[in-house]
C-alpha cells in the first residue's frame, strides 16, 4: 500500500479510461431524460437476452471461489442465477421509472431583481471500488448513469468474469441508443495497486466510493486525495426494550439476523432489557438456535441459554457476516443506547418497543444512518427505500448519509439571471 503523500502516476490504461469517462460524462450531463431512460430499458433487455451466458460466466466465478475456500456468505453474495439476473434487470427498469434528479431545485428573486436558481447537476465521474457482488456492477452503473454521471467500476477478481459480461451488455445498450459506451467503464486490471492509483486521480475522478469490507474501505479512506464517500461495515443492533411485544421481537430479530447473513444490514448484536430478559431471551434465543445461529453472550445471557457461549470483548465490535450474533442483557434503555453508540458502526440500529417515549428517546439518541422502530434492519437498502437501488450505504455525515440514491449522486449549481446588474 502506498503511503499518503507519496506521488503516484496512474498507469496509462487507467488514465485513458478516466479520460474516456470524462468525455462521456460531459456528453451525458446534457442528455434528455428520455434518452437515459431508453438506455436503461435497453440494458435490461440485454441482460434478459444474455441471461444464459451471464449465469454461465458467473458459474465459473463461483466455482473458482469455492475451490479457494470462500465462505457460504461470500458465495451467496457472488452468485447470480436466472432469478437474480431478472431482479437486476427489473432494477434497471425501476431506475428508469424514477423521476430525473437533474435540474431539480428552487428559484427565488432578490429585492434587486436578480433571479437565483439552485439546480441539481451531476457530480461528473464517479468511481466505485467494490468486492465480490456482481449485481453492484449494474446497480451502481444504473444510478450513476440516470443521474448524469459516468461511472468507473473496479470490482474484485473473484467476480471478474461476471462483471465483464454485465458491463459489456450495458455498453452495448449505450451504443445502441447513440450514447458513448464509456459512460460505463469497467477496469479489467486486477492489480491491487490500481486502487491506490485511483485514490490520487484528482482532476480525473470526481468522487470515489469504496463498497465492501472494512479493510477495503479503510485503505481507500486513508490513502485518497480524491473526495470519498465512505460506506460502512454494519455492526447492526436490535434492542428489545422492556415494553416490547415479544411476537414482534422474535420475528424482527430472526429476520434481521438470518434472512440474509452476508450483508451489511444484517443484525450482528442483540440487546435485551433486564426486566424482560427472562421471558424474551429463551424464546428469541431458541428461535435463533433452531436456525443454526451461534449466540455469544454475556454472563446473564449464558445463564438463560444453555447453548450460548461466552462473548469476548471483541465480540461486541464484530461484523460476523455469518450465523453468529453477540447478545447482552442491559440495565436500561440508556445503557442500550450507550452500548450501541460505543460499539456500532453508525449503519442501522433497531428498537422493539410499544413505548412511544422509549422509541423517541432511541431514535434521537442513537447515532446511525438509519434507526428503526419495530422493524428489521434488513430494510436499509436503496430498493426498499424506493430509490431503485443504491451506490452504497454511507455512514458518514457530510454530503450523503444512508442509502445513496439518485439525489445523493448530484451536486449543486447556482444559475443567476440579471439584467445588467452590477454590485454597488
Amino acid at each position: 500500500m502506498t503511503m499518503l503523500g507519496t506521488p503516484i502516476t496512474p498507469r496509462p490504461a487507467l488514465t485513458a479510461a478516466a479520460r474516456a469517462a470524462q468525455q462521456a460524462a460531459r456528453r451525458l450531463a446534457s442528455t434528455d431524460t428520455n434518452l437515459r431512460n431508453a438506455a436503461l430499458r435497453r440494458m435490461a433487455q440485454g441482460l434478459r437476452e444474455g441471461c444464459e451466458a451471464i449465469v454461465a460466466a458467473n458459474r465459473h466465478d463461483v466455482e473458482m471461489a469455492r475451490q479457494s475456500g470462500a465462505s457460504a456468505a461470500i458465495l451467496d453474495r457472488l452468485t447470480l442465477d436466472a432469478g437474480r439476473v431478472e431482479a437486476v434487470a427489473r432494477g434497471l427498469e425501476d431506475v428508469a421509472a424514477l423521476p430525473d434528479p437533474l435540474g431539480e431545485g428552487e428559484v427565488w428573486t432578490r429585492p434587486n431583481g436578480l433571479r437565483i436558481a439552485k439546480m441539481a447537476v451531476p457530480l461528473g465521474v464517479i468511481a466505485i471500488i467494490y468486492e465480490g457482488r456482481p449485481n453492484v456492477t449494474v446497480e451502481a452503473a444504473s444510478l450513476a448513469f440516470k443521474s448524469g454521471n459516468a461511472v468507473i467500476l473496479r470490482g474484485s477478481s473473484s467476480a471478474q468474469s461476471s462483471n465483464e459480461i454485465l458491463a459489456d451488455r450495458m455498453r452495448e445498450a449505450l451504443v445502441a441508443v447513440g450514447l458513448p459506451a464509456d459512460c460505463v467503464v469497467l477496469l479489467r486490471d486486477m492489480d491491487r495497486d490500481v486502487i491506490d492509483e485511483m485514490c490520487r486521480m484528482n482532476g480525473m475522478i470526481d468522487v470515489l466510493v469504496p463498497r465492501g469490507g472494512d479493510a477495503l474501505i479503510q485503505r481507500v479512506v486513508r490513502n485518497a486525495t480524491v473526495p470519498v464517500i465512505e460506506t460502512g461495515v454494519g455492526n447492526c443492533h436490535v434492542y428489545v426494550d422492556a415494553d416490547a411485544d415479544l411476537d414482534k421481537a422474535e420475528r424482527i430479530v430472526v429476520n434481521a439476523k438470518t434472512q440474509r447473513i452476508g450483508v451489511c444490514n444484517a443484525a450482528e448484536s442483540l440487546l435485551v432489557h433486564r426486566a424482560i430478559a427472562a421471558r424474551a431471551l429463551p424464546r428469541i434465543g431458541q428461535a435463533l438456535h433452531e436456525r443454526g445461529v451461534e449466540i455469544r453472550g454475556c454472563v446473564e445471557t449464558c445463564g438463560l441459554l444453555s447453548f450460548a457461549v461466552p462473548a469476548s470483548d471483541d465480540d461486541w465490535d464484530r461484523e460476523y457476516l455469518d450465523l453468529k450474533i453477540s447478545c447482552k442483557v442491559v440495565e436500561s434503555l440508556d445503557a442500550a443506547i450507550d452500548h450501541i453508540n460505543a460499539h456500532g458502526t453508525k449503519h442501522s440500529e433497531a428498537i422493539v418497543t410499544e413505548s412511544y417515549t422509549s422509541s423517541r428517546r432511541f431514535t434521537s439518541a442513537v447515532d446511525a444512518a438509519a434507526v428503526y422502530v419495530n422493524a428489521s434492519t434488513r430494510f436499509t437498502d436503496g430498493g426498499e427505500f424506493g430509490f431503485g437501488g443504491e451506490m452504497g450505504i454511507s455512514t458518514q455525515k457530510l454530503h450523503a448519509r444512508g442509502p445513496m440514491g439518485l439525489r445523493e449522486l448530484t451536486t449543486t449549481k447556482y444559475v443567476v439571471l440579471g439584467d445588467g446588474h452590477v454590485r454597488g
